[in-house]
């Protein structure tokens, strides 16, 4: 059976929770009028059991059942660490 889950990735954008991170995911669209591509950023809660996410991280998403009153989504896996100076 296939796994039809919403993948999406995103960066991490805040970890001062525990088992929980923000991801803050960012998308471009040309405007359907004037054709201007247009950003749109939207922040999901998701789970992060281990919490192994830090601030900056670049992520991949899934969806999942509801976790809680706002985290519908959980970490799939960490595809860039973020860089410490």
């Amino acid at each position: 059976m296939e796994n039809n889950r919403k993948e999406l990735s995103g960066l991490v954008y805040s970890n001062a929770m525990n088992k929980t991170v923000v991801v803050n995911i960012v998308r471009s669209f040309p405007h359907p009028v004037y054709k201007k591509f247009v950003k749109f950023s939207k922040k999901y809660y998701v789970h992060d059991e281990n919490n192994k996410c830090e601030k900056g991280d670049t992520v991949l998403i899934e969806e999942s059942k509801p976790l809680s009153k706002l985290k519908r989504w959980r970490i799939k896996r960490i595809l860039k660490k973020a860089v410490k100076i």
